[in-house]
Parts: structure tokens; C-alpha cells; sequence
């Protein structure tokens, strides 16, 4: 049946750790210590996102609660992560015991004296000197371990420039800080280590981590997928269509391109290939759904939180600014998706043994309701992202129990909670070595030099600026966790966006999507690199298509950043006359981008159709000759869509 394809292999909705060779196979006791506490990780944050501290009158400064799960994650990293790949062994030697319970001391150190660190944060005491120094030992070997030394390279530049600033060339040159200190502010300051990455990771991605565990315990993500199937599966490139919604849906709950990419790409790139999609294509539709993923609201991944926490805005206005963007790359990617379909003649797959949308709504609407809920405390309540995640989480049980084919056992939300906590580590190393660079960044006052120094660089262009911005984004992104990026560039260059002009908003969503393509732009793109793996296909190939089909992404900032109705700037007009005109330049690019709209195009007519999309996009209403120039590329259209329709039927027998 269709909807078993949809369904089978679907044995857990991230990549287990343990089933990774750089993961140990545990066993016995250590197992049980490392369960223990995946679980206590959970639960914790699970109980700070509802503040039940405050509910039962426990005084916790933020501090504690983030050095206690420091600690407990960094301990079962040391007791689950090899020294390397290559070793094969699954026992936890002595050495990795030592520096597990050195995570433990450096993190119950913070919890036990914290209000006297309070009372006394500028002095360098012996102690504090040296668990500071095993602090960002601990986080770079972890990082090392867990990431590679990509991530352990970049923490080393900005640490080091902070002690040997006083040697850097021109605007850079600043008086460089001495390394006790230097340890001491990465380890407990509350700009660093400290700070709003773990905060953010624990206080909400925890709470809408557990939430997606417990979905899919209860089968909401058959759900998602038969729906998806059934509607979609049988037209023309339907598998593709599935994936594209799939990954969309299942994004909007996870965040996370490299999880959609597992959860989603062992069904539907198969199902891709045996319709005919050529295989590099199929793993390309998959990288570039799911990495959309992070932008596509209501939940957007860690990056949509941080920025609350920069901006100090509510959670509605980033997911509303963000709608349309969003729209607009998953509208160019279905287009480009029917449209290969139309050139190489492909057709749906048979749902003719699949239910009924009717019978899917009918078994699968109880999942609506946590999702309701969800968006709804979010934008018109007002909730703190974390609260609502668990107030959704606690409805997902409550209606999954009144239904056997969605009730989950004990055992089944055991599993939830230690897959959270399993996730979260890396998530741990990841933003605990981005707060030590935002600290090395605050400590040295390169935020600001920087800015200046892009400045000066781009002169009175805005567009200079943002080109410049551009290509940083996607060097540094290389290999590198959306939200490390987007953190280090809001405090590098952001400031100079705003500065010229640029509103708070389009400059940090500008930062965040060029962020973002680094999961899809070549040469190193972790999320194709995922789907190629799934797909054994050739990555040069599947890169390019990627970004062929991702195109609007690396365009869509440029629009919101002249025009910021996209996002909601603007009066209703605005919004509305700006939403068609970037419409209809999506469809034209995608049409240059396929290479298809009634027949197949020839080099020319794709170029051509490509600047015209662009145009149409890019240029706004108010510039000096932009009614000539968005005239002249609309006619041009017209002209080339009447000829295609001319030759379609001469042309139709010839194609395929």
C-alpha cells in the first residue's frame, strides 16, 4: 500500500547517537549512568520551561539551572563520545571517567557558589582561574569530538584575537586581555559560556525537541506523511510533491535540516527515484525542503528564538516577518518540482490503496489540537516559546490516550525523553562553544571594530554592504551550525546593516537566511551531504542542483531589505502589492531555473527568463526606473509564454 511506503523504516524521527561509529554502544552500568541522565536533561528543562521552580517557591538564579545542565550533558558526552572514529572499542576508559566528572565539578561548582560569583565577579580566584581554563578545555575537546575542527578552529581565532588583539593590524588594534581573565569571563560570565546560546537551548528547544519525541511516539508523523501522500502523491512528480510538503510540515516542528533530511529522505528520495527523478535531483529536492525547515514558521529552529532574544521582540513578529520569505522558497521549489516532472514526462505515484483525506483528518485530527494550541499561545497569547511547547507536548498525550492507534506506552515516552536528551547534548556543545565566542567577541570589542571596519569598507552602499554580508555569511557557515553563525554575525554585523538604514528585523532575518545556505551551498553543505549519504549519489551534482533549486533563498533578502513589506513593514497595500509582484518573480525564475514551461527552453530562453525573474523579485516600485525596467522584463515574459504555447503541440511529440 501507499501508505505503508510512507511509513516503513521509520523507527525513530532523528539519528540515533549510539548508532553513530563516533557514539559508544553502552552497556551495563554506564549506560544507566548516561540514561540517567539523558533523562534528568529532559526533565529539567522540561520543569525550568513551565518555571515550576517559581511554582513551588525554589529560588534558582538562571546561572545554576545552566551550569547544572552543562555539567550533566557534558558528563554523558565524555561517557558516550569516542576520542575518535577510529576507535573501536565501546568501553569508557579511565581518562574520558576523569574528564566526565570534571564536567560535573565545573558545573555543580557554579550552582553551589554562584551568589557569592554575584558578590565577587571580578576577581580571579585561584579556583575560579582554573575551572576555567578546564572549562574551555572541556568545551573544545567535546567540540572536537562531537563536530570535528572546523567549529574548534573558529573558537580558537576569536579567543586567541582576544589575548593578541594588541598585534592586529589597523582599526583591529586594541589592547588585548590577559588569559586569567580571558578564562575566568568564558567561564562565568553571563555573556559567555553562560549566556543566551545554552540558555535558549535549554529554556525552549528542549520543551519543542520533547514535543516533536512525543508526536511522533503518538504516530503523528504517519500522520503528517499519509497526509502528505494522499494529497500530493498522485500528480505528476509526486513523490517529489510529497517530499516538499513532508519535509515542510515535519519542519515546522523540528527546525533542523540535517534531522529532516534522516527523518524524511529514506522514503521519499527512494520514492523519488523509482518515479523517474534522477537521483541527484531527488537528493537535492530533499536537502533544500528540509533545509526550509528552519525558516518556515510556526517554529523556525533555535535561530527564530535567539532572535527574540536579540531584538526583544515577541515571538509573533518574528514568525510573522518571516511568513512570506518563507512562502516564496517553498513556492519556487514546487514549481521547479512540477516543472522537472513536466520535462521528463513523470508521473504520481498510485494511492489508490491509500485512505481518504477524509479518513486521514478523521484519525489524525487530535494532532491538530497541540498544534493549535501551540501557535495559538505563541502569537495571541503571548506565551514564552518554551511554556507553550510543553502546554503542547502535555495535549499530545492527553489526546493520543483516547485513541489505540495513537495511544503511546510507557515505554514509547521513556524512549521520547531519552532521544530529547540524547539530541540535546550536541546541542549543549554546539551553543556552549558559541557563547565562548560571543564572550571572546564582548571581551575584545570586536563586534564593534568589525562593524566599523565593514563600514568603511562598503562606503555609502547599502548593497556593497549587504553583498559583503552575503559572502561572509556563507564562508563562515561553511560546515557550521546555523545558529553559531547567526550569533557571532547579529553581534559582527548587524550593527553596520542597521547602522546604514536597514531595519533591526530584515537585517537579522538577512543574516539569518545567508546563514541558512550554507546547509545547501557547496563546497561544504551539511545538509546535501546528508541527503547523498541517503541517496549514494555524486555531491558535485547534488550541490548544484541544490542551489538551482534553492535559488530564491540567496534572493529573497535582497527583497525584504528594499522592501520590507515582505515582512510585514508597511501598510496592507504594500504588503499585498509587494507579495504579488515577488510571486510572480518567483514563477518566472523558476520557470529560468527548470528550463520548462510548455516545451522544454533552449539556453537562451532560460537566461533570459532567469534576469527576468530576478528583476521582477529584486527591483522595488519607488526606484529611478524601475516602471521601465519591470515593464520591459514583463513583456518579455508575455512574449516568450505565448511562443512556448505556440510550439508547444509541434514540439510535444519531439520532447521526453
Amino acid at each position: 500500500m501507499a501508505t505503508d511506503q510512507a511509513s516503513q523504516g521509520r523507527e525513530s524521527p532523528a539519528p540515533d547517537l549510539v548508532g553513530t561509529t563516533k557514539w559508544r554502544k553502552l552497556g551495563g552500568w554506564p549506560l544507566y549512568i548516561q540514561n540517567t541522565f539523558l533523562a534528568a536533561i529532559t526533565l529539567l528543562c522540561a520543569a525550568w520551561s513551565i518555571d515550576l521552580h517559581h511554582i513551588v517557591g525554589i529560588p534558582v538564579f538562571k546561572e545554576q539551572f545552566l551550569a547544572l545542565i552543562f555539567g550533566l550533558a557534558m558528563a554523558a558526552i565524555f561517557i558516550g563520545l569516542k576520542v575518535n572514529k577510529t576507535v573501536t572499542s565501546n568501553e569508557v576508559p579511565v581518562h574520558d571517567w576523569i574528564l566526565a566528572i570534571l564536567c560535573l565539578i565545573c558545573g555543580f561548582f557554579v550552582v553551589a557558589t554562584y551568589r557569592d560569583i554575584v558578590e565577587t565577579i571580578g576577581e580571579l580566584r585561584p579556583e575560579r582561574v582554573v575551572l576555567g581554563y578546564a572549562a574551555v578545555v572541556l568545551v573544545f575537546e567535546a567540540t572536537r569530538r562531537a563536530t570535528g575542527w572546523a567549529l574548534v578552529a573558529l573558537g580558537a581565532v576569536f579567543i586567541g584575537y582576544s589575548a593578541l588583539s594588541d598585534i592586529a593590524p589597523g582599526i583591529l588594534n586594541v589592547p588585548s586581555t590577559p588569559l586569567n581573565r580571558i578564562a575566568t569571563y568564558l567561564y562565568l560570565d553571563n555573556n559567555s559560556l553562560f549566556g543566551t546560546p545554552l540558555d535558549v537551548t535549554t529554556g525552549i528547544i528542549v520543551a519543542f525537541i520533547l514535543f516533536g519525541r512525543v508526536l511522533f511516539a503518538a504516530n503523528g508523523d504517519k500522520f503528517l506523511n499519509d497526509f502528505a501522500l494522499t494529497t500530493m502523491g498522485k500528480y505528476r512528480g509526486g513523490p517529489a510533491k510529497v517530499a516538499v510538503v513532508a519535509s515542510s510540515l515535519f519542519g515546522t516542528i523540528s527546525g533542523s535540516a540535517v534531522s529532516n533530511v534522516v527523518m524524511d529522505g529514506p522514503i521519499t528520495i527512494p520514492m523519488m527515484r523509482r518515479s523517474g527523478y534522477r537521483g541527484h535531483v531527488a537528493a537535492a529536492i530533499e536537502a533544500v525542503a528540509s533545509t526550509g525547515g528552519q525558516i518556515m514558521p510556526p517554529v523556525m529552529g533555535i535561530v527564530a528564538f535567539l532572535m527574540i532574544d536579540i531584538l526583544q521582540v515577541s515571538y509573533g513578529e518574528v514568525i510573522i516577518a518571516a511568513l512570506l520569505p518563507a512562502v516564496m522558497y517553498y513556492l519556487a521549489l514546487f514549481m521547479q518540482v512540477d516543472l522537472e516532472a513536466a520535462k521528463q514526462k513523470l508521473t504520481g505515484v498510485d494511492t489508490s490503496d491509500a485512505p481518504s483525506v477524509g479518513n486521514i483528518l478523521a484519525r489524525g485530527w487530535i494532532f491538530v489540537i497541540p498544534i493549535f494550541l501551540l501557535i495559538w499561545t505563541l502569537i495571541a497569547e503571548g506565551w514564552a516559546p518554551g511554556r507553550s511547547a510543553m502546554l503542547a507536548v502535555g495535549a499530545t498525550v492527553a489526546v493520543a490516550v483516547f485513541n489505540k492507534a495513537t495511544r503511546p506506552t510507557l515505554y514509547q515516552l521513556w524512549i521520547a525523553i531519552r532521544e530529547t536528551g540524547q539530541t540535546v547534548l550536541e546541542l549543549v556543545i554546539i551553543t556552549a562553544l558559541a557563547g565562548m565566542i560571543i564572550g571572546a567577541i564582548q571581551i575584545s570589542t570586536l563586534g564593534f571594530n568589525f562593524s566599523l571596519l565593514l563600514t568603511q569598507m562598503a562606503g555609502d552602499s547599502a548593497l556593497s554592504l549587504l553583498l559583503m554580508t552575503a559572502v561572509v555569511c556563507i564562508i563562515l557557515g561553511m560546515g557550521m551550525p546555523s545558529g553559531v553563525i547567526y550569533l557571532m554575525l547579529a553581534l559582527l554585523i548587524a550593527p553596520a546593516l542597521v547602522e546604514i538604514g536597514i531595519p533591526k528585523m530584515a537585517a537579522h532575518l538577512f543574516i539569518f537566511y545567508f546563514g541558512m545556505l550554507s546547509m545547501i551551498t557547496p563546497p561544504i553543505c551539511i545538509a546535501t551531504f546528508a541527503a547523498c549519504a541517503v541517496a549514494n549519489t555524486d555531491f558535485w551534482k547534488t550541490g548544484w542542483a541544490g542551489v538551482r533549486l534553492g535559488i530564491v533563498a540567496y534572493l529573497v533578502p535582497f527583497v525584504f531589505v528594499f522592501q520590507p513589506a515582505l515582512i510585514f513593514h508597511g501598510t496592507a497595500v504594500e504588503v499585498l502589492t509587494v507579495a504579488m509582484k515577488t510571486g510572480i518573480g518567483v514563477g518566472v525564475l523558476a520557470v529560468g531555473m527548470a528550463g520548462y514551461m510548455f516545451r522544454s527552453m533552449t539556453l537562451p530562453e532560460q537566461a533570459i527568463c532567469t534576469i527576468c525573474g530576478v528583476v521582477i523579485m529584486v527591483v522595488p516600485f519607488g526606484m529611478a526606473f524601475s516602471w521601465p525596467l519591470l515593464g520591459t522584463a514583463a513583456v518579455i515574459m508575455v512574449a516568450i509564454s505565448v511562443m512556448q504555447w505556440r510550439q508547444r503541440p509541434l514540439l510535444s511529440g519531439q520532447e521526453g
